[in-house]
């Protein structure tokens, strides 16, 4: 997954934050031209981080799906890692989504299953 910074982040929060939207208003609303937009849209789309919704096949209207809210959550992290995709599928990534944090447990050597 290769994305174009800032454009594409600001296309999906401006997806997050507006909700459904076209391609003439998330230019106005990122400073970005209608042109990149539309460019930067279907690729949003092949990664999975944004849907295509219609009505009709040919309306343009888009919506940003989980893995785009993921990759808002993640945007720090980018550029500090080889696989940004993984990073915004892992189990950890549908947690920080739903705004849960996540505990890990790491048993120590001399603990046991048995009761002793």
């Amino acid at each position: 997954m290769k994305l174009r910074q800032p454009t594409d982040f600001l296309i999906l929060g401006s997806l997050e934050e507006t909700g459904r939207n076209v391609a003439t208003n998330l230019a106005s609303h990122t400073g970005k031209s209608r042109k990149n937009i539309n460019t930067r849209l279907p690729v949003l789309a092949d990664y999975g981080l944004v849907r295509k919704i219609g009505p009709a096949e040919r309306s343009g209207l888009y919506e940003i799906t989980s893995a785009g809210e993921s990759a808002l959550a993640y945007r720090d992290q980018y550029d500090e890692t080889d696989d940004f995709e993984s990073l915004i599928s892992g189990p950890s990534a549908t947690a920080t989504r739903r705004g849960e944090t996540r505990t890990t447990i790491v048993r120590n050597e001399t603990d046991s299953d048995t009761d002793e």
